[in-house]
């Protein structure tokens, strides 16, 4: 039996200004402005888990392994084009790393969030973008945009100035228009036209109380009559504003925080249980296992690879 002898990592490292060397693959500052290339192989020192306050759009061009993008874990592979937004934690795990390395694995571009949003108030096609980047809140993958992205890359990558920035926004026009992605980490709200913005004020009130304490019992029937609603009603914009029903909105955000807890602590499985809201192991184990794909345990096993065997990737 070994001894562990430092403590094992669990919170994601906060990526700073001053570890973005030219050295490991990044543009000099000088050289750039609202957007920022990134291309890098594996091994390399910037394989962790890690966060930071840009906007990261990834894409995977070699080997393939494990994702890791909030609380969400799945594979990888030439091709995986992911969008991150801010202070989202992601990493990416090659599991068929050849002998040597590989000279090129990634190609991100980085991007901030004020300029943009700022700019959308004077500029009306930037407001465009908006809705992409909400979503890029969760983490997005997109799908058959491989090739598109990486020539989108590269002409970023060989532009300055306002060239630059005119062949950013025709990237984030594609990804914008995009409409075959998926969400990756947690649940989000979903404007739907024609609803009435002060009733899904009241929706945002309710998630914002469920999220804040996960534990706490919710029934459908008293909220919808603290809303003024009936319960039918309630149910049917519930599930417009959110894409769930109400209990399937509250086991996925409770499996979230749960899936937080497995792997930034080591509280035992039937502990965490209860601690985000089920009443017993076997139906909390269940539907665990439907909204992730795997057990907690299994959950908590893959989300130590992050940091195992020297094969972790940004």
């Amino acid at each position: 039996m070994t001894t562990r002898t430092t403590p094992r990592q669990r919170q994601p490292e906060l990526e700073q200004d001053y570890t973005r060397s030219p050295a490991l693959g990044y543009e000099a500052p000088e050289d750039t402005g609202l957007v920022r290339c990134l291309a890098h192989g594996f091994p390399t020192p910037l394989a962790r888990w890690h966060h930071h306050e840009e906007y990261e759009l990834h894409l995977i061009v070699a080997t393939s392994g494990k994702a890791f993008v909030g609380d969400w874990i799945g594979p990888f592979q030439p091709g995986h084009l992911v969008l991150t937004g801010p202070g989202l934690p992601h990493n990416w795990v090659t599991m068929d790393l050849p002998e040597g390395g590989v000279a090129r694995r990634d190609l991100v571009i980085q991007f901030a969030h004020a300029p943009i949003a700022a700019a959308a108030l004077h500029i009306p096609e930037l407001a465009e973008a908006l809705p992409l980047l909400e979503r890029a809140r969760h983490g997005i993958e997109f799908f058959g945009l491989a090739e598109r992205a990486e020539a989108h890359w590269h002409r970023v990558k060989e532009s300055r100035g306002l060239r630059r920035f005119v062949a950013f926004a025709d990237f984030i026009t594609d990804l914008a228009h995009c409409t075959d992605y998926r969400l990756l980490s947690a649940v989000q709200m979903q404007m739907q036209p024609g609803d009435d913005d002060a009733e899904l004020d009241q929706i945002n009130t309710i998630v914002n109380r469920l999220t804040a304490d996960v534990a706490q019992p919710l029934v459908a029937a008293e909220l919808a009559a603290d809303l003024g609603m009936s319960e039918s009603r309630f149910s049917r914009f519930f599930k417009r504003a959110t894409g769930n029903t109400f209990t399937d909105f509250v086991n996925r955000v409770r499996i979230n925080r749960a899936c937080q807890w497995l792997m930034e602590s080591d509280r035992q499985v039937g502990q965490i249980c209860f601690d985000v809201g089920f009443s017993n192991l076997a139906n909390f184990n269940r539907r665990f296992l439907e909204i992730k794909g795997v057990t907690p345990t299994e959950f908590r096993r893959e989300a130590a690879r992050r940091f195992s065997g020297g094969t972790l990737g940004r």
